[in-house]
């Protein structure tokens, strides 16, 4: 039998039932007993519907009250959180049955002392631009990025680094040290600044005791242009040294192969990632230019290569560029990067990425994720996509353990919450899917994909109209992405809606004469009006066109009225995802 957790964290704040104590930013927020307990009953219960009933037998065991007490609890709970009734980011009120907490939440010291993995987690501060100059954010954003990298590298057997996109809502924040290690459940946290002295850059750092706040080792380095590139391997191997832990000369090596020689290709790969990671179209246009530039200076910089395979892979699926076009520049970009440095995570997540959105060739994509996540077990994105596809195969049980373990390294990260309920979804788990979807949301409201996975979970239990209102978010965020329309108009299909679903697809027939529209989105939309025929015949085209939309076709339900068709079974055959595995 497992031991209580000794702590929870959601947001800025920290629960700890031990102490019958709520920190906001590590200082005490002052409760009631009764409104404590009912906070910690909503919290052990995450995502879950807690009945009004439960909430009387459990906090007032002995006692005789009415609901007005536990509607007043509630009320003290959303004061001292910071909660509104009307947009709540924590506890959601369901008329009629009782509540649900909505928040990410972290439960540290669950494991026994068997289970527990040895090491310490660190948490690698967003470094700090002090008068660098705003042209240099960049480069502070990219040295928080790479030494995140590098320290994941190190040692992941002992020492858990948690993920970038977890440590960049921290930037620029107010919040203390001992509150952020308590929300991330990080025993020692690096806090680094930059300075702009001259020609040089002074690069400070400082490695804190995240439960007293004591700094344990602190060191400044004096950076002329090169040395940027020696900075991150030697503040690697200091910090591990000063955690205690044992650096071995193959891990060493291993963080020498991540990086060029050449100082220009290093500030160019800085840039391109800078951009890649605002998720956006224009965004991953400005990554592509800066990559290929860098690439030309360095032909044999494996990381450029590998977030050039990346552009060109996902295009397609996340801003509906013409597959027929990236497919082969992500197959190029993808064999120099193997080329260069076969055995980084990077370069193995790249394969993955390839081979599952444009070769289609899932038992290869699932041996190059695997391949990333041994050479960098704290690589959540390699977690992540193989999740994704895990759940496409069919291999639901082992897909949710991968999304999971991404969402555990790296916890703020909005799209790893979106695409475990892609995972969720594809196993129909409807009410799982909604539940991560909406705390994808929470964390970014202005994440599309959020508002997408949860029109489309909220559409399968009969929420028609918030699935609607959901895609309007969606549409507003994506700029104009074909899956966005293409849902709205099966949903509206679906309701019988018919005039307004046809103006989906006449949409859809105007957006090619500008820029590519996947044949799938109106294949869709033919669906739910239950046109079989015109339907086919817009998925055989999407097989024509490489149409990685058609990667859905195995698991999603709305094509469930088709798959007795011989002429769709014939496509998914022809696409090599037919018979799936046996998991």
């Amino acid at each position: 039998m497992s031991s209580p957790p000794q702590s929870y964290a959601f947001g800025s704040f920290r629960l700890i039932p031990s102490e019958k104590q709520l920190l906001r930013d590590g200082e005490v927020v002052p409760l009631a007993p009764k409104a404590f307990d009912t906070l910690l009953l909503l919290v052990e219960n995450q995502g879950r519907l807690v009945e009004k009933d439960v909430f009387l037998k459990r906090v007032w065991p002995d006692s005789i009250v009415e609901e007005v007490a536990l509607a007043h609890g509630i009320s003290q709970l959303r004061k001292a959180l910071r909660d509104g009734p009307e947009e709540s980011n924590f506890i959601e009120t369901v008329p009629k049955r009782g509540y649900r907490f909505i928040a990410p939440v972290q439960a540290t010291g669950r494991q026994t002392p068997e289970s527990r993995p040895p090491g310490v987690t660190l948490a690698v501060l967003p470094f700090e631009n002090l008068g660098a100059g705003d042209d240099r954010e960049y480069l502070a954003d990219g040295l928080t990025e790479e030494v995140i990298a590098s320290l994941g590298q190190v040692d992941p057997e002992h020492l858990r680094v948690i993920g970038r996109t977890s440590m960049m809502a921290y930037k620029r924040t107010t919040k203390s040290l001992a509150g952020i290690g308590g929300e991330l459940g990080a025993g020692f946290l690096l806090e680094s600044s930059m300075r702009a002295e001259g020609e040089r850059l002074r690069i400070t750092s400082k490695l804190i005791r995240a439960r007293d706040q004591v700094q344990i080792w602190s060191a400044s380095y004096d950076s002329a242009p090169g040395s940027v590139l020696e900075f991150q391997r030697d503040l690697s191997t200091t910090i591990t040294q000063q955690i205690r832990l044992r650096l071995s000369p193959e891990r060493l090596n291993a963080l020498g192969r991540r990086y060029t020689r050449d100082v220009q290709a290093y500030d160019l790969y800085l840039r391109g990632r800078y951009f890649w990671n605002q998720l956006s179209s224009s965004g991953t246009r400005r990554a592509i230019e800066f990559y290929s530039r860098a690439v030309e200076i360095d032909p044999q910089y494996a990381l450029v290569w590998s977030g050039l395979a990346d552009a060109y892979a996902s295009g397609p699926i996340s801003g509906d560029a013409d597959p027929l076009r990236t497919g082969p520049l992500s197959r190029q970009a993808t064999e120099r990067a193997v080329a260069a440095e076969p055995k980084l995570a990077e370069v193995q997540s790249s394969l993955g990425l390839m081979k599952m959105w444009i070769d289609w060739d899932w038992p290869a994509a699932v041996r190059a994720f695997r391949s990333a996540i041994s050479a960098d077990p704290g690589y959540a994105l390699a977690h992540r996509t193989l999740g994704v596809l895990l759940s496409h195969m069919g291999c639901h049980s082992e897909a949710a353990v991968a999304a999971q373990r991404a969402r555990e390294l790296d916890p703020l990260h909005a799209g790893h919450y979106a695409l475990s309920s892609q995972v969720a979804f594809n196993g129909r788990d409807y009410p799982a899917a909604a539940h991560m979807a909406r705390q994808a949301t929470v964390l970014d409201p202005e994440f599309w994909v959020g508002h997408l996975q949860l029109a489309q979970a909220y559409e399968q239990l009969g929420n028609h109209d918030l699935a609607l209102e959901e895609l309007q978010h969606a549409w507003r965020f994506s700029s104009g992405n074909s899956k966005v329309l293409a849902l709205r108009g099966y949903i509206l299909a679906r309701l019988g809606r018919i005039a307004e679903a046809n103006e989906v697809l006449q949409a859809l027939d105007v957006i090619p004469s500008h820029r590519y529209v996947p044949p799938y989105a109106a294949a869709l939309v033919h669906a739910g009006l239950g046109h079989a025929g015109q339907s086919i015949e817009g998925l055989e085209r999407a097989f024509e066109l490489r149409d990685v939309h058609l990667v859905f076709l195995p698991v999603d339900p709305k094509w469930d009225n088709l798959r007795a068709d011989s002429r769709f079974q014939a496509i998914i055959e022809h696409c090599g995802f037919s018979p799936l595995p046996q998991c």
